[in-house]
């Protein structure tokens, strides 16, 4: 078993390695003049499983088009099996036709990580797993929960975990169960006239003097998350920090979630981060465990 490193790993290969003992051998990289992407693998590699890890964060078209260049090397060099490890999947928001005519990006994507050869795909936190279906074979989820629960416990005495909508309630539960702490989530309505949506229901009497931790897969505006923040300091909170496995950041996101009360926020190395109040945990582990 070998791990072939890409372009766009954030140190991920190399703690992996380093936490299995398999070799990494980094693929060749350059840039041609008119922006298209060179990749080599630097060395004949045949008969092996393949481990490639390559996340997909942003230039995401730029580094989803050099795994595909990547798989195909490999597939095209007769490896008996190549796992492609994507610790962010970029595309997973768009996983359906929200207006007739949309594509379902997300589908697409799988599909042609399948077609490039992957056998089997590793990813970490997908926005909701029934769209991986997609593509067509083994999959498995990693789950970061316990080494962002560890990091977590450090920074609250009364947890309290709270899920910004339903859709987010069962990743709240997992974080609740490794904190030994209570856990909810923000009921929200949207007023068919005006669009302005608005929380429903909150359990006002459980927040009063807890340490809330709001949990989600990602941070990209942070809209969500600032309006979980205000709702959980209005009914009794005592600090909040923000958990997300992924966080883009986008604009002026950062800032807008510490201003509105967010004391720490809690994210994986999915995606790279350099801010003074972001804690980063390593994925790893949690991808070690599923090979």
């Amino acid at each position: 078993m070998i791990i072939i490193g890409g372009t766009a790993t954030n140190g991920i290969d190399e703690n992996l390695s380093k936490l299995i003992s398999i070799p990494l051998l980094k693929v060749e990289h350059k840039i041609f003049p008119d922006g298209e992407s060179y990749i080599r693998i630097p060395q004949h590699i045949t008969n092996q499983e393949i481990l490639v890890v390559q996340s997909l964060y942003p230039p995401q078209d730029k580094h989803f088009v050099e795994l595909l260049l990547i798989l195909e090397t490999l597939a095209d060099m007769k490896n008996n099996k190549i796992t492609a490890i994507v610790p962010y999947l970029a595309y997973s928001r768009q996983d359906r036709r929200f207006k007739d005519g949309e594509a379902i990006s997300i589908k697409t994507i799988l599909n042609a990580i399948a077609r490039a050869g992957a056998d089997v795909l590793i990813v970490i936190e997908p926005h909701k797993e029934e769209e991986l279906s997609y593509f067509g074979k083994e999959v498995k989820i990693a789950d970061p929960m316990p080494e962002l629960a560890k990091e977590v416990s450090k920074k609250v005495e009364k947890p309290f975990v709270l899920a910004p909508d339903r859709g987010a309630l069962e990743r709240a539960k997992r974080l609740a169960e490794q904190l030994n702490a209570e856990y909810s989530y923000i009921e929200k309505e949207r007023d068919r006239d005006t669009g302005e949506v608005r929380i429903k229901n909150l359990p006002e009497l459980r927040l009063s003097g807890k340490d809330v931790i709001i949990v989600d897969d990602i941070i990209s505006t942070g809209g969500t998350m600032i309006q979980a923040t205000r709702a959980a300091y209005d009914h009794g909170a005592r600090k909040v920090i923000s958990v997300a496995v992924h966080s883009l950041f986008l604009g002026d996101a950062y800032e807008k979630l510490i201003n509105s009360g967010v004391k720490e926020i809690v994210t994986t190395n999915t995606i790279p981060q350099d801010l003074s109040k972001v804690t980063i945990v390593d994925v790893s582990p949690a991808i070690a465990r599923k090979i």
